[in-house]
């Protein structure tokens, strides 16, 4: 199965993220298909930067979020969108939206 999940960067005990699109099997840091967005906790708030439209490609074709990817997602407002999109909204005016919602 293909997840959504996070993978680790940075320096010792300066932890960040890379959200990236992965095979369930692969390890943590191991091999992946493809870097959507990242993550970092050490600032406050927490940095989130997600690449809206491939996230939503790989949902629709059938990716899993990882718990703590599933909670970025809820926050930056990608979940609600792809609500949205299964009830027949077009992606790319959800695309649109989600870059004016980043530029304010």
């Amino acid at each position: 199965m293909v997840r959504l999940r996070l993978r680790r960067i940075g320096l010792k005990k300066q932890a960040s993220y890379r959200i990236v699109v992965a095979d369930q099997r692969a390890s943590r840091n191991g091999g992946f298909i493809e870097n959507v967005g990242n993550h970092n906790p050490r600032t406050e708030p927490p940095t989130d930067n997600v690449d809206e439209a491939r996230v939503l490609y790989w949902l629709s074709v059938g990716a899993q979020p990882s718990e703590a990817v599933s909670y970025i997602l809820k926050r930056t407002g990608t979940l609600d969108r792809y609500q949205r999109m299964l009830k027949g909204e077009a992606i790319e005016a959800l695309v649109e939206e989600a870059a004016a919602a980043k530029a304010t």
